[in-house]
């Protein structure tokens, strides 16, 4: 049962607020004791709710609730996943895979959560580190992808990959995305990446506009090591983001490696949750056989 928990959104636009309130409102029915992060303190003052920051959201919460959209529970995540606490999302966006439960279903389908009528699923990470020579000079996670790519400049970036020490390619692109299954719906998708089932140990390799059309998306286990060298002949030339997350500037040379990562993330989903049926749902496919 889930008694302590922390609240995390962002902004103060009237759908937050009135998002997170609705969310309050269960909670207190059920005696939850609850914290809530990134929303304006005048709101929580007028409300008698006790508001922290940052990390303080997940210190000894047994649950944490993403109020927004896949970008707040991409958030929560960085905060949750060290910790093992377990995520669930409640959508205000227009385009959410991660976060299923939607605002009018907060109501009922919390509280059934809260009563112990919920599932679980296991995601994992992707845990990438920058190296200049022997030095590693930055380390960031990643639920979505690790996204390498052009940074102030209209060049191509030329990048060098290798997978568990064996060399793959040269590839003369606008970058790379390096992309687990729960972010296969995201910029790897757009990128002409496949849709990833969530349960599958895999990662994928998608190139971002390479300039040999010959160049496609990789699928490898997740157990692989991969190394990426950027070969760009400027500074500041190309970037690393994690979950859209930037790390500091990188320059020619240096090694991206990324594996995966020992801890995962634990997502609370309704007991009902289908997989399809979100897909159905969010990228408008048909309900029924042609």
């Amino acid at each position: 049962m889930f008694k302590r928990i922390g609240i995390v959104a962002k902004g103060s636009d009237e759908s937050v607020l009135n998002a997170v309130t609705e969310v309050s409102l269960v909670l207190a029915r059920h005696g939850a004791d609850y914290v809530v992060e990134g929303v304006p303190a005048d709101y929580c003052r007028e409300r008698g709710i006790h508001r922290v920051e940052g990390a303080a959201v997940v210190n000894d919460r047994d649950l944490v609730i993403a109020v927004g959209g896949d970008g707040t529970l991409l958030r929560a995540a960085q905060l949750a996943f060290p910790r093992n606490v377990p995520l669930l999302g409640v959508n205000l966006g227009r385009l959410g895979f991660l976060a299923d439960l939607s605002l009018h279903e907060v109501a009922t389908g919390l509280a059934r959560i809260l009563d112990g009528a919920y599932a679980t699923e296991e995601r994992f990470v992707l845990r990438c580190e920058i190296w200049r020579g022997a030095t590693r000079v930055a380390m960031g996670h990643a639920l979505n992808d690790v996204v390498i790519q052009r940074w102030n400049t209209t060049r191509l970036i030329t990048l060098h990959t290798h997978v568990d020490g064996r060399f793959v390619h040269t590839q003369r692109s606008d970058g790379m995305i390096i992309s687990t299954p729960t972010g296969s719906t995201a910029y790897s998708l757009s990128g002409g990446g496949p849709i990833l089932y969530p349960a599958l140990a895999a990662v994928v390799l998608v190139p971002i506009c390479p300039h040999t059309l010959t160049n496609r998306p990789i699928v490898l286990a997740n157990t692989a090591h991969v190394e990426i060298e950027v070969a760009t002949d400027h500074t500041d030339e190309s970037r690393v983001t994690c979950d859209g997350n930037a790390l500091p500037s990188i320059q020619s040379g240096d090694r991206i490696r990324i594996t995966k990562h020992d801890q995962g993330v634990r997502l609370i989903h309704p007991a009902d949750h289908d997989h399809f049926a979100i897909l159905r749902a969010k990228l408008q496919w048909g309900q029924g056989p042609c």
